[in-house]
């Protein structure tokens, strides 16, 4: 495989996986207010491509952030105990927002690095049509 279409192979990994970790995110801060809800993370390994020396990035399983839920008072809630008391969600936005913006930021280094490597195959195409 030539270093361009490699090139092409590592960012396309990369906006794949933070597209998954967008959609993760997305979907903690929807339910930010959902009882027992857990917010849900996604790692990130490296696997080797074929014939080659490089690596590109796939996303891992889906974990649940097995801290402690909120606890929240509200007595008319209809989950709530005889105390009033019943578990929120662990989900902290102003988290969730950093994650966000650094998956976004991480989406468009690996979208200019492949319209780069877009850029400069059709320059090679160009020239070798000379």
């Amino acid at each position: 495989m030539s270093d361009l279409m490699q090139s092409l192979a590592i960012s396309s990994s990369g906006m794949r996986a933070q597209a998954t970790r967008l959609r993760h995110v997305a979907e903690n801060i929807a339910n930010v207010d959902t009882p027992g809800y857990r917010r849900k993370t996604v790692a990130f390994t490296t696997e080797r491509m074929p014939d080659s020396d490089s690596s590109r990035v796939s996303t891992g399983r889906v974990r649940l952030d097995r801290s402690e839920l909120q606890l929240v008072y509200d007595p008319s809630h209809p989950l709530a105990d005889e105390t009033g008391h019943y578990d929120g969600s662990n989900v902290n936005l102003t988290v969730e927002i950093a994650d966000s913006r650094e998956a976004q930021r991480s989406y468009e280094a690996n979208l200019k690095m492949f319209d780069q490597a877009r850029k400069m195959s059709g320059a090679l195409l160009e020239l070798l049509k000379r």
